[in-house]
């Protein structure tokens, strides 16, 4: 993941518990974890939309050229 070894997550995670402290941890990776999905589906989204507007976008890009 990203490269990252053991001991660098370790100390992202203690520093993360420094700064937020252990009762709000939980409720930050829960929110983070949420807008990533979210971000996810609207990815997804538009690509379907893209994908629904113009089932010849892949001939028309290459054509362009």
């Amino acid at each position: 993941m990203f490269g990252l070894k053991p001991l660098e997550l370790g100390i992202i995670v203690l520093i993360l518990l420094l700064l937020f402290g252990a009762s709000k941890l939980p409720k930050l990776a829960r929110s983070l974890g949420s807008s990533a999905r979210e971000f996810r589906k609207g990815v997804e989204e538009g690509a379907n939309a893209n994908a629904e507007d113009s089932p010849d976008g892949a001939a028309e890009a290459s054509e362009d050229s």
